[in-house]
């Protein structure tokens, strides 16, 4: 009688735990950043290839750089957190 009672106390006391973390995982926000965008001053021509972009861009300052399309042609917009 005494083995069942341990083993109640044991199974109560993993029951309430794991609802006290479920509880306190539903309750954490995580904000995102956002990524602020620019079109590139010193790329030249049709952005192809967003690693071209993205070494452009570095050279500029930003950390990041993606083709874009934007009234009908691809430009070079560099990217950073805002």
């Amino acid at each position: 009688m005494a083995q069942s009672r341990r083993m109640a106390g044991s199974a109560l006391l993993l029951l309430l735990l794991l609802v006290a973390t479920e509880m306190g995982a539903t309750t954490v926000k995580v904000a995102e950043a956002r990524d602020c965008l620019s079109q590139s001053h010193k790329f030249k021509g049709t952005c192809l290839s967003s690693s071209n972009c993205a070494a452009v861009c570095r050279t500029e300052n930003f950390p990041d750089g993606q083709c874009h399309t934007q009234n009908l042609a691809r430009k070079c917009f560099c990217k950073r957190v805002c």
